[in-house]
Protein backbone atom coordinates (compact mmCIF):
# COMPACT_ATOMS: atom_id res chain seq x y z
CA UNK A 1 0.00 0.00 0.00
CA UNK A 2 1.31 3.52 -1.01
CA UNK A 3 0.42 5.37 2.18
CA UNK A 4 2.24 2.49 4.02
CA UNK A 5 5.23 2.63 1.90
CA UNK A 6 5.60 6.29 1.76
CA UNK A 7 5.20 6.72 5.46
CA UNK A 8 7.83 4.35 6.49
CA UNK A 9 10.26 5.36 3.55
CA UNK A 10 9.71 9.17 4.60
CA UNK A 11 8.93 9.03 7.79
CA UNK A 12 11.98 11.52 8.32
CA UNK A 13 10.29 14.29 6.71
CA UNK A 14 7.18 14.49 8.46
CA UNK A 15 8.52 14.26 11.85
CA UNK A 16 10.95 16.89 11.00
CA UNK A 17 8.08 19.26 9.68
CA UNK A 18 5.78 17.88 12.88
CA UNK A 19 8.37 19.16 15.20
CA UNK A 20 8.54 22.53 13.06
CA UNK A 21 4.75 22.93 13.62
CA UNK A 22 4.80 22.24 16.97
CA UNK A 23 7.39 24.77 17.41
CA UNK A 24 6.12 27.46 15.31
CA UNK A 25 2.72 27.07 17.20
CA UNK A 26 3.99 27.19 20.43
CA UNK A 27 6.16 30.57 20.27
CA UNK A 28 3.75 32.01 18.64
CA UNK A 29 0.66 31.49 20.89
CA UNK A 30 3.16 32.40 23.57
CA UNK A 31 3.64 36.07 21.60
CA UNK A 32 0.47 36.24 21.22
CA UNK A 33 -0.73 35.79 24.30
CA UNK A 34 1.57 38.38 25.97
CA UNK A 35 0.88 41.09 22.70
CA UNK A 36 -2.87 39.94 23.32
CA UNK A 37 -2.82 41.12 26.80
CA UNK A 38 -1.58 44.12 26.27
CA UNK A 39 -4.00 44.74 23.70
CA UNK A 40 -7.11 43.39 25.52
CA UNK A 41 -6.05 46.13 28.58
CA UNK A 42 -5.73 48.81 26.23
CA UNK A 43 -9.33 47.52 24.71
CA UNK A 44 -10.46 48.07 28.50
CA UNK A 45 -8.42 51.41 29.03
CA UNK A 46 -10.62 54.88 29.44
CA UNK A 47 -8.26 56.34 27.46
CA UNK A 48 -9.59 57.26 24.12
CA UNK A 49 -6.34 56.67 22.00
CA UNK A 50 -5.30 53.27 23.48
CA UNK A 51 -9.11 52.36 22.88
CA UNK A 52 -9.17 53.42 19.59
CA UNK A 53 -6.00 51.88 18.81
CA UNK A 54 -6.69 48.43 20.27
CA UNK A 55 -10.39 48.46 18.15
CA UNK A 56 -8.42 49.67 15.08
CA UNK A 57 -5.76 47.02 15.59
CA UNK A 58 -8.86 44.17 16.01
CA UNK A 59 -10.65 45.10 13.39
CA UNK A 60 -7.98 45.05 10.93
CA UNK A 61 -6.10 41.77 11.92
CA UNK A 62 -9.44 39.67 12.21
CA UNK A 63 -10.73 41.19 8.71
CA UNK A 64 -8.18 40.59 6.86
CA UNK A 65 -6.60 37.10 5.51
CA UNK A 66 -3.47 35.66 7.51
CA UNK A 67 -1.86 34.53 4.37
CA UNK A 68 -2.06 38.83 2.69
CA UNK A 69 -0.45 39.40 6.57
CA UNK A 70 2.21 37.09 6.60
CA UNK A 71 3.69 38.76 3.15
CA UNK A 72 3.37 42.12 4.39
CA UNK A 73 5.24 41.36 7.68
CA UNK A 74 7.76 39.47 5.33
CA UNK A 75 8.52 41.83 3.03
CA UNK A 76 7.89 45.28 5.40
CA UNK A 77 10.44 43.68 7.68
CA UNK A 78 12.99 42.30 5.16
CA UNK A 79 15.48 45.29 6.79
CA UNK A 80 15.89 43.27 10.31
CA UNK A 81 18.68 41.33 10.78
CA UNK A 82 17.30 37.90 11.36
CA UNK A 83 19.79 34.81 12.70
CA UNK A 84 21.23 32.63 9.65
CA UNK A 85 21.14 30.05 12.83
CA UNK A 86 18.81 26.67 13.08
CA UNK A 87 16.96 26.03 16.68
CA UNK A 88 15.74 22.36 16.63
CA UNK A 89 16.61 22.36 12.94
CA UNK A 90 14.59 25.21 12.08
CA UNK A 91 15.50 28.11 9.86
CA UNK A 92 15.26 31.10 11.95
CA UNK A 93 15.79 33.53 9.45
CA UNK A 94 12.46 32.56 7.39
CA UNK A 95 10.99 31.41 10.73
CA UNK A 96 10.87 34.69 12.44
CA UNK A 97 8.79 36.66 10.10
CA UNK A 98 6.39 33.86 10.27
CA UNK A 99 6.49 33.76 13.83
CA UNK A 100 5.79 37.61 14.12
CA UNK A 101 2.69 37.73 11.58
CA UNK A 102 0.95 34.70 13.17
CA UNK A 103 1.83 35.51 16.35
CA UNK A 104 0.19 39.38 15.43
CA UNK A 105 -2.89 37.84 13.88
CA UNK A 106 -3.30 35.52 17.18
CA UNK A 107 -3.05 38.71 19.48
CA UNK A 108 -6.10 39.81 18.33
CA UNK A 109 -8.31 36.82 18.65
CA UNK A 110 -6.35 36.81 22.05
CA UNK A 111 -7.15 39.63 22.92
CA UNK A 112 -10.98 39.67 22.83
CA UNK A 113 -10.43 36.32 24.46
CA UNK A 114 -8.72 37.72 27.59
CA UNK A 115 -11.30 40.86 27.42
CA UNK A 116 -14.39 38.83 27.78
CA UNK A 117 -13.01 36.51 30.51
CA UNK A 118 -12.09 40.32 32.35
CA UNK A 119 -15.45 41.39 31.75
CA UNK A 120 -16.96 38.62 33.17
CA UNK A 121 -15.87 38.41 36.54
CA UNK A 122 -18.29 39.99 38.63
CA UNK A 123 -17.89 44.24 39.03
CA UNK A 124 -18.58 44.09 42.84
CA UNK A 125 -15.02 42.47 42.74
CA UNK A 126 -13.80 45.06 41.35
CA UNK A 127 -16.05 47.47 43.55
CA UNK A 128 -14.74 45.92 46.69
CA UNK A 129 -11.21 45.79 46.03
CA UNK A 130 -11.19 49.31 45.45
CA UNK A 131 -13.11 49.85 48.28
CA UNK A 132 -10.16 48.08 50.51
CA UNK A 133 -7.89 50.96 48.91
CA UNK A 134 -6.82 49.61 46.25
CA UNK A 135 -5.64 51.31 43.07
CA UNK A 136 -7.34 50.47 39.73
CA UNK A 137 -4.26 48.61 39.15
CA UNK A 138 -3.60 47.04 41.95
CA UNK A 139 -7.60 45.79 41.79
CA UNK A 140 -6.84 44.06 38.21
CA UNK A 141 -3.98 42.61 39.54
CA UNK A 142 -4.81 41.11 42.74
CA UNK A 143 -8.57 40.55 42.33
CA UNK A 144 -9.92 40.41 38.90
CA UNK A 145 -7.16 38.51 36.86
CA UNK A 146 -6.62 35.93 39.09
CA UNK A 147 -10.54 34.63 38.67
CA UNK A 148 -10.35 35.71 34.82
CA UNK A 149 -7.36 32.95 34.27
CA UNK A 150 -9.68 30.27 35.44
CA UNK A 151 -11.85 31.23 31.88
CA UNK A 152 -8.90 33.00 29.68
CA UNK A 153 -6.51 29.79 30.25
CA UNK A 154 -9.20 27.12 28.25
CA UNK A 155 -9.35 29.41 24.92
CA UNK A 156 -5.49 29.97 24.88
CA UNK A 157 -5.51 26.26 25.02
CA UNK A 158 -7.89 26.01 22.26
CA UNK A 159 -6.04 28.77 20.45
CA UNK A 160 -3.07 26.82 20.57
CA UNK A 161 -4.85 23.94 18.78
CA UNK A 162 -6.43 26.36 15.80
CA UNK A 163 -2.72 27.83 15.26
CA UNK A 164 -1.09 23.77 15.04
CA UNK A 165 -3.77 24.00 11.48
CA UNK A 166 -2.95 27.57 10.55
CA UNK A 167 0.59 27.46 10.68
CA UNK A 168 0.19 25.36 7.25
CA UNK A 169 0.49 28.61 5.15
CA UNK A 170 4.31 29.33 6.18
CA UNK A 171 5.19 26.74 3.81
CA UNK A 172 4.84 29.30 1.31
CA UNK A 173 7.82 31.27 2.40
CA UNK A 174 10.18 28.14 2.43
CA UNK A 175 9.55 27.13 6.51
CA UNK A 176 10.21 23.66 7.00
CA UNK A 177 6.81 22.98 8.32
CA UNK A 178 4.81 19.67 8.22
CA UNK A 179 2.90 21.16 4.88
CA UNK A 180 6.35 22.12 2.82
CA UNK A 181 8.25 18.87 3.96
CA UNK A 182 4.96 17.05 2.44
CA UNK A 183 5.57 18.98 -0.81
CA UNK A 184 9.12 17.05 -0.59
CA UNK A 185 7.56 14.17 -0.78
CA UNK A 186 5.32 14.53 -3.18
CA UNK A 187 8.50 15.37 -5.71
CA UNK A 188 10.29 12.44 -4.51
CA UNK A 189 7.32 9.81 -4.81
CA UNK A 190 4.86 11.38 -7.83
CA UNK A 191 2.06 10.47 -5.48
CA UNK A 192 0.67 13.79 -3.93
CA UNK A 193 -2.36 11.81 -2.32
CA UNK A 194 -1.49 9.23 -0.12
CA UNK A 195 1.01 12.44 1.34
CA UNK A 196 -1.78 14.29 1.98
CA UNK A 197 -3.53 11.39 3.82
CA UNK A 198 -0.42 11.20 5.81
CA UNK A 199 -0.07 14.93 6.72
CA UNK A 200 -3.48 14.70 7.09
CA UNK A 201 -3.29 11.88 10.07
CA UNK A 202 -0.52 13.71 11.63
CA UNK A 203 -2.49 16.69 12.50
CA UNK A 204 -5.41 15.08 13.40
CA UNK A 205 -3.28 13.36 15.75
CA UNK A 206 -1.99 16.52 17.16
CA UNK A 207 -5.08 18.37 17.57
CA UNK A 208 -6.67 15.31 19.50
CA UNK A 209 -4.09 14.43 21.72
CA UNK A 210 -4.09 18.29 22.40
CA UNK A 211 -8.19 18.15 22.89
CA UNK A 212 -7.91 15.52 25.70
CA UNK A 213 -5.33 17.57 27.16
CA UNK A 214 -6.95 20.52 27.37
CA UNK A 215 -10.12 18.67 28.37
CA UNK A 216 -8.03 17.73 31.09
CA UNK A 217 -6.89 21.02 32.10
CA UNK A 218 -10.45 22.16 32.31
CA UNK A 219 -11.48 19.53 34.66
CA UNK A 220 -9.04 20.45 37.30
CA UNK A 221 -9.88 23.90 36.93
CA UNK A 222 -13.82 22.97 37.83
CA UNK A 223 -12.52 21.10 40.50
CA UNK A 224 -10.19 23.76 41.89
CA UNK A 225 -13.40 26.04 42.23
CA UNK A 226 -15.41 23.64 44.39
Amino acid sequence: MDLVRIATEYYQYFLQGTRTTILVALVTVLLGSVLGCLIALMRLSRVRVLNSFSRLYITVIRGTPMLVQLYIVYYQLDFLPYPDTTVLGVDMERAIPCIIALSINSAAYVAEVIRAGIQAVDIGQTEAARSCGMTAAQAMRYVVMPQAIKNILPAIGNEFVTMVKETAIIQYLGVGDLMYNNGIVINATYNPLPCYYISALIYLALNICLGKGLNIFERRLQRSER
